[in-house]
């Protein structure tokens, strides 16, 4: 055997020797892939992962490339990417160092998702008439998220520290892999029913939920892809309860972000925002507390000073009561005086009665008997025996019924002419009525 085949490497060494290779072998190399896992460092560098349906290398992107770029890299894009391999030595990992990246196309996964969006946007499952304005202080807050997950102890925490007299009903499910979706679904129809019917999920009587958190941590576009599953989406917007998603990181996005009610940036900043602190709500209470008891204050000095008036005019009882009682006295002199007055005055009135009367009957006996002579003197000139006097004589027939037109009479009829002193039986030769 050979020194060069006998030769022991140090680790440090070997993989030296293979980084060299690489370079001097590959380098410069160009390579299409679709990107995951993208991330952004706050030095600026870049790091993320690409791949095809069945391998990937790890990528760095570091300030200076990465200030070149015209677009902001997204999970799931097609790229492709100039630069050189290398080894990461510290881990012995295969490297890209990128040098520059453009758009190769859209990748398989982000170009589902933007044809997914494009249709339920169509429906208005996205529409911002659709939103909920998110209750001030909700009585209970439903959570829906996986129990391992880093999410719900970020959430846990805000909600404890900010509400911890709100009760939160947590509804667990996957978050992640093929199996999540339904079980989302399934967490979010169990949390409407506590909505609708005011019971936990073993239907025991409990506070109503009026906000939904819909959370888990970021990940790369694969890791968030339950989140877009449209199924899922079709259940949120059938929330009878305004929901809050918050998925990933502030720059991830998934359709459960735009079908929400409200899209948080965080988990964390979900729980913040149906959250008002409580220190908020007592401070708000002590200040309506102290406008209470100003407005009391006011409203018994008030009433203390009109009580210590009416004490004023009040005074002692019992000289109010002399005051009343000689106020009484003086009503008692004054009724005995007009009740005197009074007597005094019909005593007179029917003295001077007593007086004028037989005076007044005299003048009405007079006058009565005046009247009935003029009466008797009118009835004397319409006696039928004063007219006989003069001459006249009045006629009738055989009945006695008077005659007053030659209509009347007739030629040959027995009429009778009385006088003053008898009567005259005659008979009619002729009637001549005037022409």
């Amino acid at each position: 055997m050979s020194d060069a085949n006998s030769r022991v490497w140090s680790v440090s060494a070997l993989v030296h020797a293979v980084a060299d290779a690489l370079e001097s072998r590959f380098n410069p190399v160009a390579v299409r892939g679709e990107i995951s896992a993208f991330s952004r460092a706050a030095s600026g560098h870049c790091y993320f992962s690409l791949k095809d349906s069945t391998g990937q290398v790890r990528c760095a992107m570091f300030k200076r490339a990465a200030s070149l770029l015209d677009f902001a890299p997204r999970d799931g894009e097609l790229v492709e990417l100039r630069g050189r391999l290398s080894i990461y030595e510290p881990r012995g990992d295969l490297q890209l160092i990128v040098e520059s990246m453009s758009r190769a196309g859209q990748g398989t996964l982000f170009e589902q998702f933007l044809q997914r969006k494009a249709k339920l946007e169509a429906l208005g499952l996205f529409d911002a008439q659709r939103k909920r304005p998110l209750p001030a202080m909700p009585r209970a807050i439903g959570l829906v998220t996986s129990l391992g997950a880093a999410a719900l102890h970020d959430v846990a925490t805000a909600l404890k520290r900010r509400v911890p007299h709100i009760p939160v009903v947590i509804a667990p499910a996957s978050v992640q892999g093929a199996q999540a979706p339904a079980e989302l679904q399934q967490a979010l129809h169990n949390l409407y029913q506590r909505c609708e019917a005011g019971q936990d999920l073993t239907g025991k009587d409990e506070h109503p939920i009026d906000v939904i958190l819909l959370v888990r941590g970021g990940g790369s576009l694969d890791d968030l892809w339950a989140f877009n599953d449209e199924a899922l989406v079709h259940t949120i917007a059938q929330s009878p309860v305004p929901v809050v998603c918050g998925v990933g990181h502030e720059t991830d996005f998934t359709l459960a972000d735009f079908v929400a009610d409200l899209r948080a940036p965080t988990p964390t900043a979900a729980a913040e925002l149906v959250a008002q602190p409580q220190s908020v709500w007592l401070g708000a209470l002590d200040l309506l507390q102290d406008q209470i008891t100003r407005g009391i204050t006011r409203r018994l000095d008030v009433q203390s000073q009109r009580l210590d008036a009416a004490a004023q005019r009040l005074g002692r009882p019992s000289s109010l009561v002399a005051r009343q009682q000689q106020v009484l006295q003086g009503c008692a002199q004054r009724l005995r005086f007009a009740a005197q007055t009074q007597w005094r005055a019909m005593d007179r009135t029917l003295l001077d009665a007593s007086q004028q009367l037989p005076q007044a009957l005299q003048r009405h006996w007079q006058q009565q008997h005046e009247r009935l002579a003029r009466a008797e003197l009118k009835l004397s000139l319409l006696d039928p025996a004063l007219v006989l006097e003069r001459g006249y004589a009045w006629l009738s027939d055989a009945n006695g019924k008077t005659l007053t037109s030659v209509t009347q009479a007739s030629s040959g009829q027995a009429v009778q002419a009385t006088l003053k002193d008898g009567a005259l039986e005659m008979q009619v030769s002729a009637v001549h009525a005037k022409a």
